[in-house]
């Protein structure tokens, strides 16, 4: 039981850190953060579910669909919600993010239906059986490896490619960035439309585990947002380790206790860690010039 319990622990975790990346991408390159995360990954499992499932699109066409739809949705979010209150130095895109999450969980709930609907996977019909009595299925070990293998390449691009260290340069002196020729706007949105094709990647992941609703991601992006936290929203390792952490603490617990405790004590444990580092896992406190 406690091998099967680690298993899907590492794959709701790396769920988490999958969306808590989305967060440090856009906090990385403009100091903002998108609060419609969690609406992102709920437009990837709606609309793979429309694909794929509903009209039988191959998942090689389908995925690629989705996640293109997924980044046009990202880019929307910056230029209306975002864009307009930074230019004029208001912290108002905080709401504006919100909002505009649930506008899109509303559109989803008229058009998609309040019913929870299946997504069958290959990966997700039959488990293997780890040790007796303890069974995973396949999709369960691809999560965890996805989401590190895009944790490292993330890490990779921001800090040994030039593309990542103008990205970086946009956050620290938008001013500067802007006279060295970078495109600051076009920088700024990129991450963004890379954010909700991470939110879009862990909803096609997740909706064979727990199946697709219009209010899926509400949780999962309220979750992966303590997750980016912890472990501090400018390290890409960071936030991918306090998903998987959380993920784990969460599984464990409803385990070994039952799930009436989950959300008490997993979240109880997200203030406690805070409380003890308040800069995240591998975050760093800020430094002030004076």
């Amino acid at each position: 039981m406690l091998l099967s319990a680690l298993v899907t622990g590492l794959a709701l975790g790396s769920m988490y850190g999958l969306l808590a990346l989305g967060f440090h991408v856009t906090y990385a390159v403009s100091g903002t953060v998108n609060f419609s995360q969690g609406s992102s990954m709920t437009l990837g499992a709606v609309l793979g579910f429309f694909f794929i499932v509903l009209w039988g699109w191959p998942v090689a066409l389908g995925a690629p669909a989705v996640l293109l739809l997924c980044a046009i949705y990202g880019l929307a979010v910056e230029r209306f919600a975002v864009r307009p209150f930074v230019q004029r130095g208001s912290d108002s895109w905080l709401m504006a993010t919100v909002a505009v999450g649930i506008i899109l969980d509303n559109v989803v709930l008229f058009t998609f239906g309040k019913e929870p609907r299946s997504f069958p996977s290959s990966l997700a019909i039959k488990p293997i059986q780890l040790a007796e009595g303890a069974g995973v299925y396949p999709l369960q070990i691809v999560i965890p490896i996805v989401g590190f293998a895009l944790a490292a390449a993330l890490h990779f691009l921001v800090r040994r490619t030039r593309l990542g260290i103008a990205m970086l340069a946009v956050v620290q002196n938008p001013d500067a960035a802007q006279l060295m020729g970078i495109d600051v706007r076009r920088s700024v949105a990129v991450s963004y439309a890379a954010s909700a094709v991470l939110a879009g990647i862990a909803g096609l992941l997740i909706a064979p585990l727990f199946n697709v609703s219009s209010d899926m991601g509400t949780l999962f992006g309220l979750k992966a947002f303590a997750a980016a936290i912890i472990g501090g929203l400018g390290s890409a390792w960071g936030v991918m380790i306090a998903g998987i952490c959380l993920g784990l603490i969460e599984v464990f617990v409803t385990t070994l206790l039952g799930s009436v405790y989950t959300q008490i004590l997993t979240f109880a444990a997200v203030i406690l860690i805070l409380v003890v580092l308040p800069h995240g896992l591998l975050g760093r406190a800020g430094v002030k010039k004076v």
